[in-house]
């Protein structure tokens, strides 16, 4: 007889206090081993997660072992137990690892490849690996959630989601819990159905309660969000550092000249010598042009309007709003109005609060829900469909969508479906959802989520150009970091351009994202259909983990910093735009910002959406061990010691800055959107 000793590494037991029998068989290259019961008094330690080894028997010598089969009897009740790796120690003394890390339901078999990194033409198993990518499909179906919008997972809740990409917790996506408790949390209770505030002053009432999770960001803004150096500053620097652009030429429909502005330039040059020099940036919300707002309650009509504000560099290099218009008409005239900061306090205020209300609007959809959530899902359903688990790349992406399918399934469960929670504070809930996301998908291209091509596109590339641009400086060292290591990567596995072409499932990969994915994108998205070279698989997979780490991560951790000062970025707006000057009154203001209740929730959804996650994995940190190729350990090590290096870089600044930038440090970055 031959021993084989298998070792069992489990955890994460949150569902089942016993489990019941288990069998497992081992595949060699000579021979396989008999349909083994596992002993009842083994079986019993999977549930409260631990290692335990079992020896198997054999008559004969297997040969090289390169399969694991478990199958689990299906019961009644829910008993599935999580499987992180296998090892099994053969007669002669080697040790072969199994790795697992999923969910082992009533499935028919489960079946282990050892852990070598294999690309799909090197592979000389490639049934097993065609029947693991079969089974995977048929979990991981493509779905049309709503007309125009990127694809999604074929789930109409979380319960329906395959085991492995669930949350580890149900709290953790239950929106209406995480909001209600946040709104309890911050003593807001008594606001909920109040009605409108009496004057700028009122919202401080909200931050003597939310004292305690105030922070000196937080505070800063409550005191400074009026100021026109601090409105520019946060085009820079706040939660939605992705609009500004350099404008060289003024739209048509924008009315502003040169009379207008020349109070505010302060280099004696006339508005087009600045144009021509670069010192005009524009933020354009067009795409907001024609939206309906929302109109769930009957009760409260809200507003919205697609402004221009155009912004100046002066030479002290702040960014200053200099022209604000609210409308956009075919023809000058009075619904153009141009908003200066010549004019009264309370005109040039409501227009920065028009433009600060139609930029969250665009941070919500667009820069977060879209191009993070929305993008890193459709990565993530195309990974599990089309990439086996022994293949390199699938190993590289699998830290970067963590739960990014659970959370999406939940908000279009409770947040952003018809009548969900999106409705109950922002002006671009109810069909205006989905208005805004069609919109965003006719211009989205994948250039314009590769960093540097998208800071060149907007003109703000040159450092020198636009100084003390930290979410620009800071996400393209992140950039660079990931590049490089995926590069590492990349070139340990593919030896040649070739390689990359040959690669069957990595094309499949990226057909699935162009035809499946995007496929409500036009044509001219840019986004692949197949990757010819090393240089564009690089770019490609940089892409995706960038997207769901860095980016996710700079517009979504800073939305209480940011948004909870209700003047300074409105949720909604209860009265019209203004269309003429000297018509407005600081009554009329506050009967335009959000009422007590819209605040409440507004803050209740800012306040959970800026948590980390209970036990958050940060960028580089990989603790389950699907890589175990020495040269690939290595290049880990050298990610996180450049991550380390960029870590110092942003903290050695920021102990300079008045108002640190600290969104896109490596460790405030988690792998995958994961809230």
């Amino acid at each position: 007889m031959f021993t084989y000793t298998v070792s069992v590494s489990t955890g994460k037991q949150e569902f089942a206090e016993t489990i019941n029998d288990i069998y497992l068989t081992l595949v060699g290259t000579e021979s396989c081993s008999d349909r083994t019961l596992l002993d009842k008094s083994v079986v019993d330690h999977f549930a409260r997660g631990s290692v335990v080894s079992v020896d198997i028997n054999v008559k004969e010598i297997l040969g090289d072992i390169v399969l694991v089969k478990l199958e689990k009897e299906k019961i009644l009740f829910n008993d599935h137990w999580y499987c992180r790796s296998i090892s099994v120690t053969t007669p002669s003394g080697d040790c072969v690892q199994f790795p697992c890390y999923r969910w082992i339901d009533f499935e028919k078999e489960v079946v282990l490849r050892d852990d070598k990194d294999r690309l799909s033409q090197d592979d000389n198993m490639k049934e097993y690996r065609r029947m693991e990518l079969e089974s995977r499909q048929l979990l991981f179906r493509w779905k049309e959630w709503h007309p125009g919008f990127p694809m999604s997972i074929d789930a109409n809740s979380s319960t329906e989601l395959p085991l492995d990409i669930q949350f580890e917790a149900a709290k953790s996506v239950d929106f209406s819990l995480n909001y209600i408790t946040a709104i309890k949390n911050l003593g807001l209770n008594k606001f909920l159905k109040l009605s409108s505030w009496k004057d700028v002053a009122d919202f401080e009432k909200i931050f003597v309660k939310i004292k305690n999770t105030v922070s000196g960001l937080t505070e800063y803004v409550m005191q400074n969000w009026n100021k026109d150096y601090f409105f520019g500053y946060q085009f820079l620097n706040g939660c939605n550092p992705v609009v500004i652009r350099k404008c060289m030429n003024l739209p048509d429909k924008f009315a502003v000249t040169q009379e207008m502005v020349q109070g505010s330039l302060d280099r004696g040059l006339t508005l087009q010598e600045e144009l021509k020099t670069g010192n005009i940036y524009i933020a354009d919300y067009a795409i907001l042009a024609g939206v309906q707002a929302n109109a769930t309650d009957p009760d409260t009509k809200q507003y919205l309007a697609a402004p221009f504000c155009l912004l100046y560099k002066n030479s002290q290099n702040e960014i200053l709003p200099i022209a604000i218009q609210l409308s956009r008409q075919t023809t000058a005239g009075v619904g153009n109005t141009v908003f200066l900061p010549s004019d009264n306090q309370y005109d040039w205020m409501l227009a920065k609060m028009w433009v600060k209300y139609a930029d969250f609007s665009v941070h919500q959809l667009v820069t977060h829900l879209l191009r993070t959530h929305l993008i890193s899902e459709v990565f993530a359903i195309a990974m599990y469909r089309q990439l086996a688990a022994v293949h390199p790349v699938f190993k590289l992406l699998i830290p970067h969508v963590r739960f990014t399918i659970a959370i999406n399934t939940a908000a279009r469960e409770k947040l952003i479906c018809k009548s969900g929670l999106f409705d109950k504070a922002n002006g671009t809930g109810g069909i205006g959802i989905a208005e805004v996301i069609q919109k965003a998908m006719k211009t989205l291209t994948y250039k314009s989520l590769c960093f540097p091509e998208a800071m060149k596109a907007r003109g703000v590339d040159n450092k020198e150009d636009l100084p003390n641009y930290y979410y620009r400086d800071d996400g393209m060292m992140v950039w660079e970091a990931v590049k490089s290591f995926v590069s590492d990567v990349v070139k340990i596995y593919y030896g040649s351009d070739e390689t990359v072409q040959e690669d069957e499932e990595i094309q499949a990969f990226v057909q699935d994202v162009c035809f499946s994915g995007m496929k409500n994108c036009p044509k001219d998205c840019e986004f692949p259909n197949s990757l010819k070279t090393r240089e564009q698989l690089v770019e490609y997979l940089t892409v995706v983990i960038f997207t769901a780490s860095a980016q996710h991560a700079a517009v979504n951790f800073g939305q209480f910093d940011w948004f909870a000062w209700i003047p300074n970025s409105p949720s909604t707006m209860r009265k019209p735009p203004p269309t003429q000057k000297g018509q407005v009154d600081m009554k009329y203001i506050m009967d335009s910002l959000p009422d007590r209740g819209r605040s409440s929730w507004h803050l209740g959804a800012v306040w959970a959406l800026s948590q980390y996650q209970d036990e958050e994995l940060f960028l580089g940190v990989y603790p389950d061990k699907h890589f175990t190729e020495q040269s690939v350990i290595e290049a880990t090590k050298t990610f996180r010691k450049k991550l380390g290096e960029v870590i110092n870089i942003i903290k050695s600044r920021n102990e300079k800055l008045k108002l640190p930038y600290c969104y896109l440090s490596p460790d405030r970055i988690p792998n995958s959107v994961a809230i």
